[in-house]
């Protein structure tokens, strides 16, 4: 992959490309799926592309794959399934046979026991056993009985739909370790929005209904197999689908260059001509001349970025804009006795862990050594705080030590670790985000022509892989024809993905997105 540090320049071609044919020059901030997917196209139909990566080491983003002494880990789990089959045929193109099928298997951790995830009525109810089972069921009638008029909160509607017993067991604590705040606060709105179409009553039929029935359902609802029993996935990890990615655009013609820090984007209003300016890691400066400037940058950063600068009401916009960070901590254990998930949420208050990867299981070919085994146990926290500023041997022995006082592994199995932290990991849905976001997008629009957001931070948007990736390329597309037909800002608009697909069990995906409480209307019926 080529990162070198050689001064890039203007071509000299001083006029903008003819109506409909490839722009000479597009620069795109971030080697994410975004913008390596538009580089990838654009770079494929001829135009003069170049990637700016921040990182001196990775490309792919948050869906990048790191590296431990020949371990191989995710930062997240990353499966690689589209309701597109344009992307589905573009993961082929990019990486061919070297994406394997893995089976799918996940469980939520409650007062020491594993429950099916998505849950199983019969599962669920005999692992609570009889007298925790008949509480939740009186709870779920009484909420039926008696319900909270108008919810406004998380808690409030959730408690409603299944009982606030069922609520405070599978709802409560992982959706406050994700997003740092208490379901009391979340609104309404965004729990209606999410879980809707789902009921107890519904939930115990699924459940309930043999497994032939749920197959052939999903064939007749055309439900992808990945959705339910497996998934696809890069044999040596996500990193390595956006490498392949990076090398074809390099391929094409294109650059990637890595370890380039972009502090400036300055417009020519009068040409209408854009000029990056990026430090290497040396402190050099190096500047890149184009006609599109395409963004995944975090719209917060973005902004300090332009000149001429926003004015201060959009830049402040900009800035209040927040997000919600984790680390995981990898773990090298013997794996005598580790459990084969892909991964488990906690839903225990007693440990900080929210979620524990299981990284064989997603594949045996990021493990080195088939005695050992790596476990990537996540952290949600904010930049700042006493979790996010801890030491490594620090996180490293925390780490071990909620591992052994969950059971999931016997003391003295952990043998070495090493911690990974990713900053803006989720773009923060608070009462005032869609205000901040329109108001510094009617003023790009208008005042920035040329400049293309894309990607979860790009957009400020909750994104899944798939929907970075059509961002990217709807964008690509809109510059080789040299018109808008296609709106961005529309892609996964409904923001819905349910993990189970058609068959829509009591489940609660990790790809929720929550709203402050502050913004519901309280006259709005839920």
């Amino acid at each position: 992959m080529n990162s070198s540090s050689e001064t890039v320049t203007d071509s000299g071609n001083n006029t903008s490309p003819a109506p409909g044919k490839p722009p000479q020059r597009v620069v795109c901030i971030g080697a994410g799926p975004a913008c390596l997917t538009a580089a990838r196209r654009l770079a494929a139909e001829g135009a003069d592309v170049t990637v700016l990566e921040r990182d001196p080491r990775h490309v792919g983003g948050i869906s990048r794959t790191e590296h431990y002494k020949g371990f191989r880990f995710d930062v997240g789990g990353h499966r690689f399934f589209s309701k597109s089959d344009e992307i589905e045929a573009l993961w082929d193109e990019i990486l061919g046979d070297q994406l394997i099928t893995r089976p799918r298997k996940s469980r939520i951790f409650y007062n020491g026991k594993l429950f099916d995830y998505p849950l199983r009525a019969m599962d669920a109810l005999t692992k609570l056993g009889f007298l925790e089972s008949a509480l939740c069921m009186a709870s779920y009638a009484k909420a039926r009985i008696f319900p909270v008029k108008n919810p406004q909160t998380f808690e409030e509607w959730v408690t409603n739909e299944f009982g606030h017993r069922l609520y405070s067991i599978f709802f409560e604590t992982y959706t406050e370790k994700v997003w740092g705040m208490k379901c009391r606060e979340i609104s309404a709105d965004w729990a209606a929005q999410r879980i809707k179409g789902l009921s107890l009553g519904g939930a115990v039929r699924s459940a309930l209904a043999p497994r032939w029935f749920t197959r052939w359902r999903a064939r007749k609802n055309k439900t992808p197999k990945t959705l339910i029993e497996s998934f696809r996935y890069p044999k040596l990890g996500p990193g390595q689908m956006w490498e392949a990615a990076a090398d074809q655009v390099q391929e094409f013609g294109g650059r990637v260059l890595l370890g380039m820090d972009v502090n400036q984007l300055v417009f020519d209003s009068e040409t209408g001509y854009w000029q990056v300016v990026a430090a290497d890691q040396d402190g050099q400066q190096h500047r890149f001349d184009c006609d599109h400037v395409i963004s995944s940058a975090a719209i917060a950063e973005l902004g300090d970025y332009l000149d001429p600068p926003p004015p201060e009401p959009v830049l402040s916009a900009a800035h209040a804009l927040r997000y919600r960070d984790f680390l995981t901590v990898a773990l090298i254990v013997r794996d005598v006795d580790c459990f084969d998930d892909n991964w488990i949420y906690i839903h225990d208050s007693s440990v900080k862990v929210g979620r524990i990867q299981n990284f064989k299981s997603w594949s045996p070919h990021l493990v080195p050594d088939p005695e050992l085994n790596c476990l990537g146990l996540e952290y949600f926290c904010f930049s700042g705080d006493g979790l996010w500023d801890s030491d490594d041997d620090a996180l490293i022995r925390l780490a071990d030590e909620e591992l052994i006082q969950l059971g999931l592994v016997t003391p003295g199995h952990v043998v070495d670790g090493t911690v990974i932290r990713q900053p803006r990991a989720y773009p923060v849905y608070d009462e005032n985000y869609e205000d901040r976001i329109s108001l510094f997008r009617e003023w790009q629009e208008k005042e920035m022509p040329g400049l293309h957001l894309i990607g979860r931070n790009g957009m400020h948007k909750y994104n899944n892989q798939d929907h970075a990736m059509m961002t990217g390329l709807l964008t690509a597309e809109n510059i080789l024809s040299g018109t808008d037909t296609w709106d961005v800002w529309q892609v996964n608009q409904d923001a819905e993905y349910h993990e189970s697909g058609e068959d829509r069990t009591l489940a609660m995906s990790e790809r929720l997105v929550p709203r402050s409480v502050e913004s519901a209307d309280p006259g709005k019926e839920a």
